[in-house]
């Protein structure tokens, strides 16, 4: 397994809307063990394959690990759509790609998700609360939605100027006409 890098806003490649994974390959199934594996590295508890540069209909979640030595109990879903929502509620909600910012945002109480496992047998869950954030949260990224894009204008704008500042001063660090020296490598325990 090998840790991937998760895209940042404003990265492009989170705009796509994402491309249905029409079979089940053991590429499909490498991506989804390297996508729970960068999802506990990070630590988060959901992750779409946009985030990591693929534009596939590919989501992991673990609303229980909430900890670092919790216990792990992934889900794996390819073709995840959620069908019928109720009620409302307000998360405040953090993403791996949009760093360092966590606002409230409003979404439905409850969901019912539908997806194909890694083994082709069909899911459904009705779910609420947290695991209902999480699946509307993913599922938003494989259209291209980040959680900013649910905000008002005013907080989302605020956000945008930070980004484009740290940006401009990430820049300024660099040497003029030279190449940033590489990322160090992912250190394993």
């Amino acid at each position: 397994m090998a840790i991937l890098e998760v895209l940042q806003f404003p990265d492009p490649r989170l705009r796509r809307v994402s491309e249905p994974v029409r079979e089940v390959t053991d590429e499909i199934r490498r991506l989804a063990e390297d996508m729970l594996e960068t999802m506990y590295d990070e630590p988060g508890i959901g992750l779409a394959a946009p985030q990591v540069g693929h534009a596939i209909r590919l989501v992991v979640v673990d609303t229980d690990w909430t900890e670092e030595d919790a216990d792990r109990k992934p889900t794996v879903l390819v073709n995840p759509e959620i069908r019928g929502g109720e009620g409302r509620l307000v998360w405040t909600e953090g993403c791996l790609s949009v760093p360092d910012f966590t606002a409230d945002v409003e979404r439905a109480e409850r969901v019912e998700l539908h997806a194909t496992g890694l083994d082709g047998e069909p899911i459904v869950e009705s779910v609420e609360g947290l695991r209902a954030v999480c699946f509307q949260h993913e599922l938003d990224h494989l259209d291209g939605v980040l959680f900013v894009d649910r905000l008002s204008l005013l907080k989302r704008n605020l956000y945008v100027q930070k980004r484009k500042k740290l940006h401009r001063n990430e820049e300024l660090a660099w040497p003029t006409g030279g190449e940033r020296p590489p990322a160090p490598p992912v250190q394993r325990p």
